[in-house]
């Protein structure tokens, strides 16, 4: 019983993993996400992994906290490249302006 509510746990995290790759995709942009967040679930994730193993409680729970762990690490790819988009249309914006900030 202990591991079935350990795996709903899991997929309620998780669930909104796939939501926010379709929305990094779609969006273009890092603007709204946080790079720090990212990385604290991340490691959250890999704690819960390596718990599990110093635990010798290697089960298919383990699957969950995998799965979950590659959503985040896709999320956050996604948002250095939208980063770099971000970096890249700013840079676009400014050489288009003159002094005065009004494009010619």
């Amino acid at each position: 019983m202990a591991q079935l509510l350990e795996v709903f746990m899991i997929l309620s995290f998780g669930a909104a993993w796939p939501l926010s790759i379709i929305k990094s995709l779609q969006a273009r942009t890092a603007k709204g996400k946080s790079i720090f967040f990212l990385l604290i679930v991340e490691l959250g994730y890999i704690c819960g992994i390596v718990s599990k193993f110093v635990a010798g409680n290697i089960n298919y729970v383990l699957f969950f906290y995998c799965l979950n762990l590659v959503l985040v690490f896709i999320d956050i790819v996604l948002y250095f490249r939208n980063s770099l988009l971000d970096r890249k249309a700013h840079g676009a914006s400014v050489s288009y302006a003159g002094e005065n900030g009004k494009e010619h």
